[in-house]
């Protein structure tokens, strides 16, 4: 990963979840973040869709 590629610390990474797993992965600023989150919230209606800071979903990794 390049230092252009990094996330910056005011990012927001959204997961869509299948029970425990990880399907889908996106990081982006928070407002394009934001919007992924919704259009995934709506195609995987009965999925979990997270959204948090970008430090915490590196912890969580």
């Amino acid at each position: 990963m390049t230092l252009a590629e990094r996330p910056l610390p005011t990012d927001r990474c959204v997961r869509v979840w299948f029970g425990e797993h990880v399907i889908a992965e996106y990081t982006a600023e928070p407002e394009t973040a934001i919007r992924y989150q919704a259009a995934m919230t709506r195609r995987f209606a009965s999925l979990r869709v997270t959204i948090e800071p970008v430090a915490v979903a590196d912890e969580q990794s």
